[in-house]
Protein backbone atom coordinates (compact mmCIF):
# COMPACT_ATOMS: atom_id res chain seq x y z
CA UNK A 1 0.00 0.00 0.00
CA UNK A 2 1.40 3.62 -0.92
CA UNK A 3 2.17 5.21 1.97
CA UNK A 4 1.26 9.30 1.42
CA UNK A 5 4.63 10.92 1.30
CA UNK A 6 4.83 14.30 2.95
CA UNK A 7 4.48 17.59 0.81
CA UNK A 8 7.41 18.51 -1.86
CA UNK A 9 7.48 22.00 -0.50
CA UNK A 10 7.82 21.32 3.15
CA UNK A 11 10.72 18.75 2.78
CA UNK A 12 12.43 21.05 0.41
CA UNK A 13 12.36 23.79 2.70
CA UNK A 14 13.45 21.45 5.46
CA UNK A 15 16.22 20.16 3.75
CA UNK A 16 17.80 23.63 2.71
CA UNK A 17 17.28 24.72 6.17
CA UNK A 18 18.86 21.71 7.94
CA UNK A 19 21.88 22.18 5.52
CA UNK A 20 22.16 25.63 6.10
CA UNK A 21 22.05 24.79 9.74
CA UNK A 22 25.10 22.75 9.25
CA UNK A 23 26.59 25.35 7.30
CA UNK A 24 27.30 22.37 4.04
CA UNK A 25 28.72 24.33 1.29
CA UNK A 26 30.99 25.89 3.81
CA UNK A 27 32.07 22.68 5.40
CA UNK A 28 35.88 23.71 6.02
CA UNK A 29 37.48 19.92 6.23
CA UNK A 30 36.18 18.74 3.47
CA UNK A 31 36.86 21.66 1.15
CA UNK A 32 40.68 21.89 2.27
CA UNK A 33 41.19 18.14 1.85
CA UNK A 34 39.25 16.62 -0.77
CA UNK A 35 39.84 16.49 -4.40
CA UNK A 36 36.46 18.39 -6.06
CA UNK A 37 37.06 16.24 -8.63
CA UNK A 38 36.72 13.26 -6.59
CA UNK A 39 33.79 11.17 -7.23
CA UNK A 40 32.91 8.33 -4.12
CA UNK A 41 30.46 5.63 -3.54
CA UNK A 42 28.35 5.67 -0.48
CA UNK A 43 26.13 3.08 1.38
CA UNK A 44 23.47 3.79 3.66
CA UNK A 45 23.03 0.30 5.89
CA UNK A 46 20.79 -0.41 8.95
CA UNK A 47 22.02 -1.01 12.25
CA UNK A 48 19.46 -3.01 13.79
CA UNK A 49 16.44 -3.76 13.08
CA UNK A 50 13.68 -1.73 12.95
CA UNK A 51 11.12 0.25 10.25
CA UNK A 52 13.36 2.99 7.76
CA UNK A 53 11.61 6.01 6.89
CA UNK A 54 13.12 9.02 5.15
CA UNK A 55 14.93 7.46 2.76
CA UNK A 56 13.73 9.22 0.03
CA UNK A 57 14.08 12.59 1.90
CA UNK A 58 18.00 11.81 2.25
CA UNK A 59 18.07 11.78 -1.18
CA UNK A 60 16.81 15.20 -1.72
CA UNK A 61 19.37 16.36 0.52
CA UNK A 62 22.09 15.10 -1.78
CA UNK A 63 20.10 16.35 -4.69
CA UNK A 64 20.08 20.51 -3.03
CA UNK A 65 23.99 19.78 -3.24
CA UNK A 66 24.53 18.55 -6.41
CA UNK A 67 22.34 17.69 -9.05
CA UNK A 68 25.31 15.36 -10.18
CA UNK A 69 24.72 12.80 -7.50
CA UNK A 70 22.97 9.55 -8.06
CA UNK A 71 21.15 8.04 -5.54
CA UNK A 72 18.75 5.15 -5.45
CA UNK A 73 16.74 3.51 -2.15
CA UNK A 74 16.94 -0.30 -1.93
CA UNK A 75 14.22 -0.51 1.02
CA UNK A 76 10.70 1.08 0.06
CA UNK A 77 9.81 3.60 2.92
CA UNK A 78 7.82 1.59 5.79
CA UNK A 79 9.49 -1.85 5.60
CA UNK A 80 11.20 -3.44 8.04
CA UNK A 81 14.86 -3.66 7.81
CA UNK A 82 17.45 -5.84 9.79
CA UNK A 83 21.34 -5.17 10.84
CA UNK A 84 23.75 -5.11 7.32
CA UNK A 85 20.95 -4.45 4.84
CA UNK A 86 21.85 -2.18 2.43
CA UNK A 87 19.30 0.52 2.12
CA UNK A 88 20.28 3.13 -0.26
CA UNK A 89 23.65 4.35 -1.82
CA UNK A 90 24.55 7.41 -3.73
CA UNK A 91 27.58 8.28 -6.18
CA UNK A 92 28.77 10.99 -7.16
CA UNK A 93 31.32 14.40 -6.68
CA UNK A 94 32.93 12.98 -2.66
CA UNK A 95 32.77 16.83 -1.46
CA UNK A 96 28.78 17.27 -1.12
CA UNK A 97 28.47 13.59 -0.52
CA UNK A 98 30.77 14.23 2.52
CA UNK A 99 29.03 17.93 3.32
CA UNK A 100 25.52 16.36 3.47
CA UNK A 101 26.02 12.72 4.83
CA UNK A 102 25.03 14.34 8.68
CA UNK A 103 21.99 15.55 7.26
CA UNK A 104 20.34 12.87 5.64
CA UNK A 105 21.26 10.90 8.18
CA UNK A 106 20.09 12.81 10.99
CA UNK A 107 16.66 13.19 9.21
CA UNK A 108 16.65 8.97 8.35
CA UNK A 109 17.54 8.02 11.84
CA UNK A 110 15.04 10.18 13.63
CA UNK A 111 12.18 9.37 11.20
CA UNK A 112 13.26 5.87 11.48
CA UNK A 113 13.13 5.46 15.03
CA UNK A 114 9.09 7.23 15.21
CA UNK A 115 8.14 4.61 12.27
CA UNK A 116 10.20 1.22 14.45
CA UNK A 117 8.25 2.92 17.86
CA UNK A 118 4.98 3.06 15.59
CA UNK A 119 5.05 -0.16 14.33
CA UNK A 120 5.71 -2.00 17.68
CA UNK A 121 2.12 -0.07 19.03
CA UNK A 122 0.71 -1.19 15.84
CA UNK A 123 1.48 -4.81 16.03
CA UNK A 124 0.20 -4.55 19.92
CA UNK A 125 -3.01 -3.58 19.26
CA UNK A 126 -3.57 -6.13 15.52
CA UNK A 127 -6.42 -8.00 15.38
CA UNK A 128 -8.67 -5.01 17.31
CA UNK A 129 -10.62 -2.72 16.50
CA UNK A 130 -8.15 -0.12 17.85
CA UNK A 131 -5.43 1.99 15.38
CA UNK A 132 -2.38 3.98 16.77
CA UNK A 133 -2.52 7.42 16.63
CA UNK A 134 -0.48 10.43 16.80
CA UNK A 135 -0.43 13.85 18.89
CA UNK A 136 0.68 17.72 17.74
CA UNK A 137 3.60 17.01 20.35
CA UNK A 138 6.11 16.84 17.39
CA UNK A 139 9.47 18.42 16.88
CA UNK A 140 9.06 22.11 16.03
CA UNK A 141 9.53 22.83 11.89
CA UNK A 142 9.35 18.78 11.16
CA UNK A 143 5.77 17.71 11.85
CA UNK A 144 4.86 16.88 8.43
CA UNK A 145 8.01 14.23 8.21
CA UNK A 146 7.59 12.83 12.09
CA UNK A 147 3.37 12.35 10.83
CA UNK A 148 4.83 10.73 7.96
CA UNK A 149 6.71 8.49 9.49
CA UNK A 150 3.96 7.51 11.73
CA UNK A 151 2.23 6.66 8.75
CA UNK A 152 5.36 4.73 7.75
CA UNK A 153 4.91 2.87 10.59
CA UNK A 154 1.66 1.96 10.37
CA UNK A 155 0.40 4.33 12.29
CA UNK A 156 -2.92 6.71 12.00
CA UNK A 157 -2.21 10.71 11.69
CA UNK A 158 -4.81 12.86 14.12
CA UNK A 159 -5.03 16.14 13.51
CA UNK A 160 -2.24 17.65 11.87
CA UNK A 161 -2.83 21.43 13.41
CA UNK A 162 -5.49 23.67 15.28
CA UNK A 163 -7.85 24.27 12.47
CA UNK A 164 -8.10 20.28 10.76
CA UNK A 165 -9.53 19.11 13.83
CA UNK A 166 -11.28 21.18 16.92
CA UNK A 167 -10.65 20.00 20.50
CA UNK A 168 -12.06 21.11 23.60
CA UNK A 169 -9.70 19.99 26.28
CA UNK A 170 -9.13 20.42 29.85
CA UNK A 171 -7.54 24.03 29.75
CA UNK A 172 -11.09 24.92 27.52
CA UNK A 173 -12.70 22.93 29.94
CA UNK A 174 -11.52 25.24 33.13
CA UNK A 175 -11.97 28.70 31.24
CA UNK A 176 -15.46 27.70 30.14
CA UNK A 177 -17.42 25.82 32.67
CA UNK A 178 -16.98 21.91 33.10
CA UNK A 179 -21.56 21.72 32.72
CA UNK A 180 -23.15 19.63 30.40
CA UNK A 181 -25.27 22.96 28.58
CA UNK A 182 -21.76 24.83 28.40
CA UNK A 183 -19.88 22.08 26.36
CA UNK A 184 -23.02 21.15 24.58
CA UNK A 185 -23.52 25.45 23.26
CA UNK A 186 -19.45 24.85 22.62
CA UNK A 187 -19.99 22.55 20.39
CA UNK A 188 -22.88 23.98 18.62
CA UNK A 189 -20.11 27.56 18.48
CA UNK A 190 -17.87 25.34 17.07
CA UNK A 191 -19.92 24.03 14.46
CA UNK A 192 -21.26 27.00 13.46
CA UNK A 193 -18.28 29.02 13.05
CA UNK A 194 -16.71 25.99 11.11
CA UNK A 195 -19.22 23.68 9.50
CA UNK A 196 -17.65 20.01 8.82
CA UNK A 197 -14.97 20.11 11.11
CA UNK A 198 -15.14 17.21 13.67
CA UNK A 199 -15.16 18.01 17.02
CA UNK A 200 -12.95 15.84 20.24
CA UNK A 201 -13.45 16.64 23.91
CA UNK A 202 -11.06 15.64 26.50
CA UNK A 203 -12.23 14.36 29.66
CA UNK A 204 -10.04 12.65 32.63
CA UNK A 205 -12.95 11.20 34.90
CA UNK A 206 -15.99 9.63 34.22
CA UNK A 207 -17.71 12.31 35.65
CA UNK A 208 -16.83 14.65 32.64
CA UNK A 209 -17.79 12.03 30.59
CA UNK A 210 -21.66 12.42 30.78
CA UNK A 211 -21.11 15.75 30.17
CA UNK A 212 -19.47 15.43 27.18
CA UNK A 213 -21.58 12.67 25.84
CA UNK A 214 -24.29 14.69 25.81
CA UNK A 215 -22.64 17.37 23.99
CA UNK A 216 -22.27 15.25 20.68
CA UNK A 217 -18.59 15.59 19.52
CA UNK A 218 -17.52 13.21 16.88
CA UNK A 219 -14.50 11.91 19.26
CA UNK A 220 -13.87 11.93 23.08
CA UNK A 221 -9.89 11.81 24.72
CA UNK A 222 -9.99 9.86 27.83
CA UNK A 223 -6.95 11.19 29.48
CA UNK A 224 -4.70 9.90 32.43
CA UNK A 225 -7.32 7.31 32.76
CA UNK A 226 -6.75 3.81 34.19
CA UNK A 227 -7.66 0.57 32.07
CA UNK A 228 -10.88 -0.18 34.37
CA UNK A 229 -11.87 3.81 34.07
CA UNK A 230 -11.37 3.29 30.25
CA UNK A 231 -13.38 0.24 30.12
CA UNK A 232 -16.37 1.33 31.72
CA UNK A 233 -16.48 4.50 29.52
CA UNK A 234 -16.37 2.14 26.96
CA UNK A 235 -19.74 0.68 28.05
CA UNK A 236 -21.13 3.81 29.10
CA UNK A 237 -20.37 5.40 25.12
CA UNK A 238 -22.35 2.41 24.08
CA UNK A 239 -20.50 3.20 20.24
CA UNK A 240 -21.90 6.67 19.89
CA UNK A 241 -18.55 8.74 19.51
CA UNK A 242 -14.55 7.47 18.87
CA UNK A 243 -12.75 7.37 21.91
CA UNK A 244 -8.87 7.61 22.15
Amino acid sequence: MRIEPPPAEVVDSIVHTALAEDRALEDITTQATINPQLNAFARLVAKQEGIVCGLDIAGEVFAALNSKIIYETHSPEGTAVTPDMLVAVATGPAQPLLAGERTALNLVQHLSGIATLTRLYVDLVAGTNCVILDTRKTTPGLRDLEKYAVRCGGGTNHRRDLVQMAMIKDNHRKAIGQQADTLVEAVTTIRQRAPGIPVEIEVDSLDELGAAIAAKPEWILLDNMTIEQMRNAVGLVEGRVKLE
